[in-house]
């Protein structure tokens, strides 16, 4: 078996390079062929391996799905960015060595990837609040987890303004003001926050959790429940499954994020891709 090792140099402050070159080692004692390659180093070249293995965060993971969006190789993700929100959804807390045993054993499952106006995403959409608050944290430094999150999520929580939304579907039609919107195939992101407790990666459906526009004081008071993904019984929540969905805004542009990378634009039009990639986990 020979195993391509794609990872992002910059990623959890250089710990992805560490546990790349890590891996490789303990591969090399298994008599396993494999080959790291950084960022600038994606090529066509991997698909001549018979696995992939991710080695970074989500955003490593987003980044190497809209290179490879097509690709049909069995795929697993390393815990080496400061966010990990998919990692943490595939697999159980385990040291390297026993993930590697434990994937080398395993066989590959499909898993659902959404795609919105042509960027591919694993974990969600955040429209709104979350959208503002990832742009804020461009180009400043992450913290592990959820801190960076948390800190730009309190620094906004005070002063944003929730936008007029047009959303559509074949089970809703909606004309609103929200304060954010969430469109979720992961169950988790931001390092840890459970925005959408139910949703299942390889069930072909979208998770749509509308938040209308809150008090400060509720702001605040349904933070940690969001945290703990305890909010979907509040009053002020809408929940329900779509195949796919379009959202557009009328004044200025919609803020995002896919797996935590910034997006705007007038008009989103998304959608699940049942099992289009598969996963060893």
């Amino acid at each position: 078996m020979q195993i391509a090792i794609v990872t992002n140099s910059l990623a959890g402050a250089g710990k992805a390079i560490q546990l790349s070159i890590h891996i490789q080692r303990y591969l090399n004692t298994r008599k396993l062929v494999s080959e790291i390659f950084k960022e600038n180093e994606w090529t066509n070249k991997i698909y001549h391996f018979d696995q992939i293995w991710i080695v970074g965060g989500d955003g490593t993971v987003n980044h190497f799905i809209n290179q490879f969006h097509n690709i049909n190789k069995p795929l697993c993700i390393f815990n080496g960015g400061t966010g990990n929100d998919f990692y943490a959804l595939l697999y159980k807390p385990m040291t390297v060595e026993n993930q590697i045993n434990y994937v080398l054993q395993s066989k590959p499952r499909p898993i659902d990837a959404g795609r919105c106006n042509g960027r591919y995403f694993l974990n969600g959409v955040g429209i709104g609040f979350e959208g503002a608050v990832v742009n804020s944290l461009i180009n400043t430094k992450k913290l592990s987890g959820k801190k960076s999150f948390m800190l730009h999520v309190l620094k906004h929580i005070f002063f944003y303004k929730a936008q007029r939304y047009r959303l559509y579907s074949e089970e809703r039609k909606v004309d609103n003001h929200y304060f954010m919107i969430s469109i979720s195939n992961g169950k988790r992101y931001g390092g840890g926050f459970y925005i959408a407790p139910l949703a299942e990666p390889d069930d072909g459906l979208l998770e749509i959790i509308l938040v209308k526009e809150l008090s400060i004081f509720q702001r605040l008071k349904s933070l940690p429940l969001v945290e703990k993904g305890k909010h979907l019984s509040l009053p002020f929540v809408e929940y329900f499954r779509t195949r796919k969905i379009s959202v557009a805004i009328d004044k200025g542009v919609i803020q995002a994020h896919l797996d935590g990378e910034y997006m705007e634009g007038k008009e989103f039009e998304i959608e699940i891709l049942p099992g289009h990639f598969r996963f060893i986990y």
